[in-house]
């Protein structure tokens, strides 16, 4: 089928940058909702009004995983009939209104809730957004351009902790949480920005559509994968997951992604209030966070580069390894400038692996169920970041010693890197 360019066409890079620009924000607003109860738990444990225990404070910050794990499922199944661009939308307002309600909770166990409802919009987001970038990007710049996208997410949890260093002591922790709110605001923009996935138009036999928006935006017309329009379902998504093509490369995706969910949601979490415990003060202790979120931030971008150049498998096993040495290395005793370097080795290995791995999930799959098998994918990697929080809350009310942390951490990065290790060859 031929299409054709119209005079006010959008020229095929101008598109992938304005799906980039609106799945990096999505991101952005995802990582400061995410990266905030880290930012604040330390002060919240101090609240003589509440008076939390280590694991009730755990369990308040697995409520929104345990909503993300739901959300997953839903948006990547629910996308494939209602889109892409409308889902990513609908999780974003989601998340942010369940921001406000959770700012103004006045019991624990409404503040729970509010994060439950949360987490619902948040799980959703990155199976979208990354099912639109994979989309839009061109196949030799995917990984780097999924990099540049997942980079949000490490960047709003640097701005959960810069904005707690700020916020806390003027106007406490409820402040850093309300900001989450603010995504509101920029639901219109996102929506002007954001294209519908064509692969979702043809997948669902809309073909007259599909043309008009290709032509539109100067890109071509993703072939249908088969003569009929698929319909995609969750019988359909498990069968392919689970077929003879697929099954053992299912099985190392989601184990490694469980152990890089529980290593970036467990550390994010935690970190803070271990550093706390061995000593720093507030202020140097959301350092480390700032440290962690930062580093995998940069470290995305080279990794998705590196990934582009000598493969997602090898790039995402030497990470994870890389950070396995960092956090088991922070069990001995440092200088502050020596911990930083090991918490940056610690964000690496974590988040920059773990987005880099979910880009390259989203690839493996054909187009037509790619955002259902990364949902499916994420909804089960999402009971390892519901155990993050807590497997961190048993641990610091175990009364182990703080270097005990550290080496459970380590561990769950040498299983991610064997199970990356394992994944067939392409």
């Amino acid at each position: 089928m031929t299409i054709v360019i119209t005079r006010n066409a959008v020229r095929p890079y101008a598109v992938t940058r304005r799906v980039l620009l609106a799945c990096w924000l999505s991101i952005l607003f995802e990582g400061y909702d995410v990266g905030v109860m880290g930012a604040v738990l330390s002060s919240m444990a101090e609240d003589s009004r509440w008076g939390l225990s280590p694991l009730q404070l755990g369990a308040l910050s697995s409520y929104a995983l345990v909503g993300m794990f739901f959300g997953a499922f839903l948006a990547g199944s629910l996308s494939e009939r209602l889109g892409r661009r409308p889902m990513l939308l609908l999780c974003v307002g989601l998340f942010s209104l369940a921001m406000l309600a959770t700012a103004w909770a006045p019991t624990p166990w409404l503040f729970g809730l509010a994060r439950l409802a949360g987490g619902v919009g948040l799980g959703g987001v990155i199976p979208m957004a990354a099912a639109l970038t994979v989309e839009y990007s061109p196949p030799d710049r995917r990984s780097y351009h999924y990099g540049i996208m997942y980079s949000g997410y490490s960047l709003g949890i640097l701005c959960a902790a810069l904005g707690a260093m700020w916020l806390i002591p003027h106007l406490g922790w409820r402040s850093v949480i309300g900001v989450g709110a603010l995504p509101l605001l920029m639901l219109w923009p996102l929506s002007r920005l954001l294209p519908e996935s064509l692969e979702y138009l043809v997948s669902r036999g809309r073909h007259e559509a599909a043309c008009q928006l290709a032509a539109q935006l100067g890109v071509p017309l993703p072939p249908p994968a088969t003569d009929k329009p698929q319909q995609p379902g969750g019988r359909h998504t498990l069968g392919l997951l689970f077929g003879r093509h697929y099954l053992r490369a299912t099985l190392c995706f989601w184990v490694a992604l469980f152990c890089g969910m529980l290593l970036v949601y467990g550390l994010n979490t935690w970190l803070p209030s271990i550093m706390r415990k061995s000593g720093y003060a507030l202020g140097p202790s959301l350092l480390f966070l700032v440290v962690f979120s930062l580093a995998s931030a940069v470290g995305g971008l080279c990794l998705g580069r590196i990934a582009d150049r000598i493969g997602a498998r090898r790039a995402v096993a030497l990470s994870f390894l890389a950070g396995a040495a960092g956090i088991g290395a922070l069990m001995f005793p440092h200088s502050l400038a020596v911990n930083i370097l090991l918490t940056a080795l610690a964000g690496l290995g974590s988040i920059s692996a773990s987005l880099i791995l979910t880009g390259y999930l989203a690839t493996w799959y054909p187009g037509a169920c790619r955002a259902s098998a990364t949902g499916w994918a994420l909804s089960l990697a999402r009971i390892g970041a519901m155990s993050g929080p807590l497997f961190g809350a048993w641990i610091a009310s175990s009364g182990l010693a703080l270097s005990s942390n550290f080496a459970a951490f380590a561990l769950v990065a040498l299983v991610a890197t064997l199970a990356v290790l394992l994944l067939p060859r392409r």
